[in-house]
């Protein structure tokens, strides 16, 4: 059974940082792509960032130069670093993971919160 069980989340003020961690289980960890979405109020859930099996990444524009994502193949776990976040950057944040054929798999979220 593919499991995701993000952390890290938590109360911060602006310009502050968090580590987000997402713990996977279940699956070769290194032959998959690795997602981090965020969920705000009043908004859909969006993509923050990704990283690729070769280390690749992508990030939205709104995280450029301020988050990076990582990932650790030796412990199966994947990490969102974000600095100086900003009160915008509040909300739930997810990760997730998608297997050609068995479809995409999600951790539980974690709440980041972005204020003085």
């Amino acid at each position: 059974e593919v499991q995701l069980q993000a952390s890290g989340g938590g109360l911060v003020q602006p310009g502050g940082s968090l580590r987000l961690s997402c713990a996977v289980s279940g699956l070769t960890f290194s032959s998959y792509y690795m997602y981090w979405y965020r969920q705000t109020p009043g908004k859909e859930r969006e993509l923050v960032a990704y990283i690729g099996v070769r280390g690749n990444t992508y990030y939205v524009d709104g995280v450029k130069g301020r988050f990076t994502i990582s990932r650790d193949n030796i412990k199966s776990a994947h990490f969102l670093q974000m600095n100086s976040l900003k009160t915008e950057d509040t909300g739930v944040y997810f990760c997730r993971t998608q297997i050609g054929g068995r479809g995409e798999y999600w951790g539980q979220g974690t709440q980041v919160t972005v204020s003085s």
